[in-house]
């Protein structure tokens, strides 16, 4: 059997098999092979006591292998000591799916190590700076004196570098002496403490200061690692959610962690269990890797997630992970613990880059197994799921009514043994389980941007509209109660009691829906899935209609057509804001751009717009939600006092938004992007506009966009702007001052998914 990390069924075997078929095919020496079967590679107490102080036995770690990574085009069976569960079977997973996309690609830096000397009253920093600097070679030297061998082998202190912090109200001036460190294979912490020790008699005459702490940093950012992979779109698909789905799920999911330091947390939290696990198999200092690695998801100012992952041109996923990995292959670890040794001999990384490269992989292939649950069923569900079915087992509950009474108690959120057997003797009452017919419906409705003309489309004049790479999805299935509705991405999950009044206006639009399609009495379960952010601007809401009213068009086979969903669309959408003017579920019903007209009483004028040349919109979220009904509720309490001033404001949109389309269709972009700027400062005029936005639009104009304008109701949510050259500048720009941002495109047919711009 040759050397493989994909060994098909391992978890299925008990743990004698495994270690026997990772013997055979070559994972593990004779030697490993018998102390692990016979449990000689965990040290004793007694040896435990010469490694630590006050030892009173050994705890004990399982040891698992991480199996199917394929990295930099090497097979590699993982080693990780890890206590919770999940962890080894998640990154499996995930590697298996992406070594069938081609695995993972890592590179890393020399592995450098910063030993930092603090000096005291200096009393003239720019002399000491000039004098340190000067006496560079001779502080190398000295401190390289005492460690020949590690010269020898291509290590050893390669540069110096100063930092000086200025003086507080409690702090005095310091003066920092950072002396950088090749340390090779060794972890090094010991080594550098010890040069900065040697250095320290030196640096201070050279400063005519005081040396006070002479010590390395573990935030080790000249050691830094990256790991990238691309996975098919079509590989990320499974029998509830398709590849496009699940894609655009955990984009999404990441640009949370991106801009929100409390998700960021749990999100980097679960990227370390791979990384943390790998570390204390091989002997590693997990405590550092951590610190370091936290440190440098703060560098920017905020704390935000150390993985980018973003939609490719060819529609792919694309992930990457970079932070700092000092690691070790050699030293005392390796030496006084036989399970360190063995663990790193399966591992067979011959160097320290090489087992940090394994290890970020790791950690990439954890975050994607971690985004790819909680953006399909949800890494909470899969608990409850466990602890309901364990509950219900406690419950006594007997296997003709398992599934219902754990079902049960998952919908209900109350997973205790008492409601288990009150649930337990419902389903009892209620008799056999009824048989559900297979399938289930599936719809969807698009997100929008309005290119010009927002609220004056309320009044009778012109708005231009499109389509964005954003759509949202939903699939009914016949229920056990009333209606049940699931939006994880918006943190939705309710129950609609069946004669309930309506609790909020999502209730309220969905009640009308089932009522007008004659379905109020079926018992329906809507799980949506939603790459358009709510209560941004984009048109979520009639996004939301028009895929539930084709879902439950496709579960009952009701023939509608376009016109149909899309007036329904519209009343729903009425209900959601109080007052709608039609334009976002007819692009959520169309999927084009489209001129609209409404005029009071009358028919909408729906014209499509032919978009002279695919041109990229640069799309940038704020951090606070836009309430539709709370700003044209406001624009309307304004044009009441001046009725005269508000309509002119109109009339003037109107202009711009017939000169628009005309440029838009003959690819004039310099006088659309004109246009957009003057609509944003009638806009702002209606006073509808908030400093994020503000700001967001001046960093895409001080980027190189054509036009930049908030998009939709405005009081939050989103701006546009037109970029044709460089999307991406902006988008960076945008992502840099923390706030969200995608590249979708004009002139090109939404295949509702999301285009992420960059890594």
């Amino acid at each position: 059997m040759s050397k493989t990390s994909r060994i098909p069924g391992f978890y299925k075997h008990s743990v004698q098999r495994r270690l026997r078929l990772l013997f055979e095919q070559g994972s593990l020496s004779r030697e490993d092979y018998d102390a692990l079967r016979k449990s000689r590679n965990v040290i004793d107490a007694d040896e435990a006591d010469a490694l630590i102080e006050n030892v009173i036995g050994v705890h004990g770690i399982p040891l698992g292998v991480g199996l199917n990574f394929l990295v930099n085009g090497k097979e590699y069976t993982v080693p990780m000591a890890v206590e919770e569960p999940s962890i080894v079977a998640a990154v499996s997973s995930a590697a298996k799916t992406m070594r069938a996309g081609g695995g993972i690609v890592c590179r890393s830096m020399d592995p450098m190590l910063i030993g930092q000397i603090q000096v005291v009253d200096v009393a003239d920093t720019a002399a000491a700076r000039e004098a340190v600097l000067e006496s560079r070679d001779e502080i190398l030297d000295l401190a390289n004196s005492l460690h020949p061998n590690m010269v020898v082998r291509g290590g050893g202190a390669r540069d110096i570098e100063i930092n000086v912090h200025p003086a507080t109200s409690t702090s005095p001036e310091m003066f920092i002496v950072h002396l950088i460190v090749d340390t090779r294979d060794a972890m090094g912490a010991n080594l550098v403490n010890s040069m900065c020790e040697e250095a320290a008699g030196l640096i201070e005459d050279l400063t005519g200061g005081q040396v006070f702490l002479r010590i390395l940093s573990n935030l080790a950012d000249r050691a830094m690692v990256t790991a990238q992979t691309i996975i098919p779109v079509e590989l990320l698909a499974s029998d509830a959610y398709d590849g496009e789905e699940v894609r655009d799920g955990i984009i999404l999911a990441n640009q949370f962690a991106e801009v929100d330091a409390y998700r960021a947390t749990t999100h980097n939290k679960g990227i370390m269990n791979g990384i943390d696990a790998v570390a204390l198999a091989t002997g590693n200092d997990w405590r550092a890797i951590e610190a370091g690695a936290h440190a440098y998801a703060s560098l920017n100012g905020g704390y935000s997630s150390l993985t980018r992952w973003w939609r490719t041109d060819e529609g792919h996923l694309a992930g990457a992970l970079e932070l700092p990995l000092k690691v070790g292959t050699v030293g005392g670890q390796v030496q006084s613990n036989p399970s360190v040794g063995l663990a790193q001999r399966l591992l067979g990384a011959g160097t320290a880059r090489e087992l940090a490269e394994v290890m970020a992989a790791v950690g990439l292939a954890q975050n994607f197994s971690a985004l790819r649950a909680l953006s399909t069923d949800g890494i909470q569900r899969g608990h409850m799921s466990l602890h309901a079915r364990s509950v219900a087992v406690a419950a006594g509950t007997p296997r003709a009514y398992f599934d219902r009474v754990v079902d049960r108690l998952i919908t209900e959120g109350d997973v205790k043994v008492w409601r288990a057997r009150e649930i337990l003797e419902e389903v009892r009452a209620e008799g056999p389980e009824p048989e559900v017919p297979a399938g289930g419906g599936r719809g969807a409705g698009y997100g929008k941007i309005i290119l010009l003309g927002e609220h004056a489309v309320l009044y009778g004049r012109h708005a231009l509209a499109a389509p964005v790479d954003l759509a949202m999805r939903a699939v009914v299935a016949e229920g056990k109660k009333d209606i049940e509705i699931l939006i994880p991405q918006w943190n939705v999950s309710e129950r609609m009691v069946r004669g309930a009044p309506p609790r909020n206006s999502l209730e309220e639009s969905l009640q009308l829906i089932v009522r007008e399609l004659g379905l109020e009495e079926k018992a329906l379960r809507i799980h949506l899935r939603s790459g358009v952010p709510r209560a941004m601007g984009l048109g979520g809401s009639a996004a939301l209609a028009v895929s539930v009213i084709r879902a439950l068009d496709d579960r009952f086979g009701l023939d509608l057509d376009d016109e149909v969903v899309n007036a329904l669309a519209y009343r729903s959408e009425q209900h959601a804001h109080g007052r709608a003017s039609g334009i976002d579920n007819s692009v959520a019903t169309y999927g084009r751009p489209i001129l609209f007209r409404r005029r009071d009483g009358e028919t909408p004028e729906i014209r499509d717009v032919r978009v002279g040349r695919p041109t990229p919109v640069v799309v940038g979220l704020s951090r606070h939600e836009g309430l539709t009904a709370a700003m044209v509720a406001r624009v309307a309490r304004g044009r009441e006092k001046t009725p005269k001033a508000y309509d002119r404001l109109f009339d003037e949109m109107d202009v711009l938004t017939l000169q628009g389309v005309e440029e838009l269709e003959s690819g004039d972009l310099e006088d659309l992007g004109r246009c957009m700027n003057v609509c944003h400062g009638l806009l702002n005029a209606l006073q509808v506009s908030t400093h994020e936005l503000e700001e967001l639009i001046e960093i895409a104009r001080h980027h190189g966009a054509l036009g930049a304008k908030l998009t939709g109701a405005g009081g939050g949510g989103a701006v546009i702007a037109l970029a044709p050259e460089d999307p991406e500048r902006i988008v960076q720009a945008m992502r840099a001052a923390r706030y969200r941002a995608f590249i979708t495109h004009l002139g090109e047919t939404p295949a509702g998914t999301q285009t992420e711009g960059g890594a």
